[in-house]
């Protein structure tokens, strides 16, 4: 693996851990194993390191959740595709393609839960790298809703990013709260779970006829 890939694996698990204000680049290099002086090198500072993670897998993340709203748009023809559709072509390639059982992929899940729950982060960041593809997502539902309030679209799209945001942080509450039925590492069965329970909401709200 090069080097450059081993800082950014070592600061993803340790901003997932321990938040950006808890990491240090010393602490991130000491974790790939290379001087603190290449980790400098490579992204400048920890704000520039925090942006590279963010951004690796944003990247992966975006452009399969691209092609999945534009396959389901084709597929769907000129009517264009349902509520639950969209909604399964905005959460599969997040919770439904098993990136949980990679141990980066579960790191990242839980920085993302961070960033988009923090008021100092989550404006800017999530913005930033991911709101141009929600964009799109918001573009194909208010197609599918064409009545729909704005207000309520958006309350729905906010309903759902708390979900999300709760699944990513793996608490463990789920656990304990149903006595083990349900356990928080299973983003499968969230992802099945949701989709549902999203489009629901989405079309009680949005589409109440």
């Amino acid at each position: 693996m090069r080097r450059k890939d081993r800082i950014l694996d070592a600061a993803e698990t340790l901003f997932a851990k321990h938040g950006f204000e808890g990491v240090s680049m010393r602490m991130v290099a000491d974790g790939a194993g290379v001087d603190l002086a290449l980790a400098s090198y490579h992204f400048g500072n920890k704000r520039g390191l925090f942006d590279a993670v963010l951004l690796r897998r944003a990247e992966v993340l975006n452009d399969a959740r691209q092609e999945a709203l534009e396959r389901c748009q084709a597929e769907a023809g000129e009517g264009g595709p349902t509520v639950e559709a969209i909604i399964d072509a905005f959460l599969h390639p997040l919770l439904g393609r098993g990136l949980q059982e990679d141990e980066g992929w579960l790191h990242y899940f839980e920085l993302v839960a961070q960033v988009n729950s923090s008021p100092e982060w989550g404006g800017q960041l999530m913005t930033k790298y991911f709101d141009p593809l929600v964009r799109r997502f918001m573009d194909a539902l208010k197609k599918a809703l064409p009545d729909a309030d704005p207000a309520n679209l958006y309350w729905c799209y906010h309903f759902l990013s708390g979900a999300l945001t709760l699944t990513f942080a793996h608490t463990g509450r789920i656990d304990q709260l149903s006595d083990g039925a349900a356990k928080s590492e299973d983003m499968r069965g969230a992802y099945e779970r949701m989709v549902p329970f999203v489009a629901a909401g989405f079309k009680k709200l949005c589409d109440p006829q």
